[in-house]
This record gives C-alpha cells, sequence and structure tokens, in this order.
C-alpha cells in the first residue's frame, strides 16, 4: 500500500476515535457554500413511494472497479448496485474513514435489508431495483465534475427509474 494510502488510513482511524479532531479540521477547511439544498416536497405518501439509496460509503460490486483511492482528491464517479445483490458481492473502497464494522454489517452504511423491511411493513411502497454508490471524499478538480456531471446522471438514472424519493447515507 502506498503511503498516501496509509496516511489516508492513519487520520481515518484517529478522526474516527477524536471527534474533537475531526471538529477542529472541518472548521479550518474553506468550504465552498452552494446555498441550500433544493427541496421537492414527496407528491405522494411515503407508503406509495419508490425508495433508493445513496451512499458516499464507497460500496460497490467486488467485480466493478474499486474507487481511486491513489487520487488525493478523490473520485468523482459513481456505482450502481442492484437492490438483489448477494451482500457477499459487495465491498467497500475508500480510506476516509474508518469501516471496519461496516465490513462486518453493510447495512450501516447501505441499509438494504432495513429498506426492505419497511417494505414489508408497507411503510414505503416499494424499493428500487438499484441503489447508488459514490466515495465521500471529493474534493479540488474533482468537485466541479460531481456537480455538473456525476450527480445529475445519477439524478436521472433514478428519475428513470421512478424513483420516489431517496435516502442518503453518509460514512
Amino acid at each position: 500500500m502506498d503511503r498516501h494510502r496509509l496516511r489516508n488510513r492513519f487520520f481515518a482511524f484517529f478522526f474516527s476515535r477524536f471527534p474533537s479532531l475531526t471538529r477542529r479540521w472541518v472548521a479550518r477547511q474553506q468550504l465552498e457554500d452552494y446555498g441550500p439544498p433544493p427541496w421537492t416536497p414527496l407528491a405522494k405518501p411515503v407508503s406509495r413511494c419508490r425508495v433508493a439509496l445513496v451512499t458516499t460509503a464507497g460500496v460497490h460490486r467486488r467485480d466493478d472497479a474499486p474507487f481511486d483511492m491513489a487520487d488525493k482528491d478523490g473520485d468523482a464517479t459513481y456505482r450502481v448496485i442492484p437492490h438483489d445483490a448477494a451482500p457477499e458481492t459487495l465491498c467497500i473502497t475508500h480510506d476516509y474513514y474508518d469501516h471496519r464494522d461496516a465490513d462486518k454489517d453493510l447495512n450501516i452504511v447501505l441499509p438494504r435489508d432495513r429498506l426492505q423491511e419497511l417494505a414489508q411493513e408497507h411503510v414505503i411502497g416499494e424499493v428500487a431495483p438499484f441503489h447508488y454508490s459514490f466515495m465521500g471524499h471529493i474534493d479540488g478538480r474533482h468537485l466541479p465534475r460531481l456537480l455538473a456531471d456525476t450527480a445529475p446522471a445519477v439524478a436521472r438514472r433514478l428519475q428513470r427509474e421512478q424513483v420516489d424519493a431517496v435516502v442518503l447515507t453518509p460514512a
């Protein structure tokens, strides 16, 4: 493993155990202000909605290309995860957080089982056929691509799949 990835894992280890370090690091960042997030009220009751998951945890199918951990600015691509993909076919490629617990139970960052339970209990209408995964660390030159290309491409896919609501799960 190269020095860059070792450094990322080192910081992920300490940030996950010492939240005050994370708060101090975030306070020093110069973050862009993109304004308030768009809000779209639901057009129908949740009990009739098709719901998908979108995560920033770096989850992907083992046979997909892993997220690029060598680029210090991250990876602005996304991965498609079929709802019915077997758990053993999924993995996490992300060095910017400690995902040891999520490696044991992927529902921590991609709660597919919980979403299915909500559908079975008729709390939601149905589970979407696909979920989407990003790498949560995207910075510098990749941020414009994420905002202008990648995120809108996923939004278009969700519209074509007639998804009414999305649950966002951070890493």
